[in-house]
């Protein structure tokens, strides 16, 4: 299945990730140098990274919203997507609240508003994966035909090798 909103011919969702993919991480990223150079400047930019980060990924959280309505119920697909937007509003709730912490003195972040980060980070990267398990073993988002029940990339079955979750009228072979 191809995403549910399309810009010339491409999933809206996917284009729009990158930005808090990368705005967020570089926001721990630079807390970590505030940590160890004790830089206010270091600070300031994470405290603007992270706005950056919280307003792009609600942004693409509205398109992966839209995409995932149009998976078809009861798939693997539409099961996983629930935990991509659980585990990535997660993220977002971290970040947020981290920010939200931080706008009194934005180039003194506290231990929590660093901490809340972090643990954001460790939520994106769960479903950072399942995304990826979305995209690249069940290609979700890529095109009309696709494998919306194939096992996990963790086991040993092929992408392809999705006729026990098929009912008896769609198995091949």
């Amino acid at each position: 299945m191809a995403g549910k909103i399309n810009f010339l011919g491409h999933p809206v969702h996917p284009m729009l990730v990158v930005f808090p993919l990368g705005l967020l991480p570089s926001a721990v990223a630079c807390d970590i140098i505030y940590l160890v150079r004790n830089n206010p400047n270091w600070g300031h930019v994470s405290y603007w990274l992270i706005a950056a980060g919280v307003i792009s990924g609600v942004v693409a959280a509205g398109f992966g919203f839209a995409d995932w309505l149009g998976l078809p119920s009861g798939t693997r697909a539409k099961r996983l997507g629930i935990w991509h937007l659980l585990a990535n509003d997660g993220l977002l709730i971290f970040f947020a609240v981290s920010w939200f912490l931080r706008r009194a003195a934005p180039d003194r972040p506290s231990t929590v508003a660093i901490g809340l980060g972090i643990v954001g980070l460790i939520f994106g990267l769960f479903g950072g994966w399942l995304g990826g398990e979305l995209v690249y073993r069940l290609s979700v988002g890529v095109d009309f035909d696709a494998h919306v029940n194939s096992p996990s990339s963790l086991s040993s079955r092929p992408a392809s090798d999705n006729k026990e979750t098929l009912p008896a009228s769609q198995r091949q072979g």
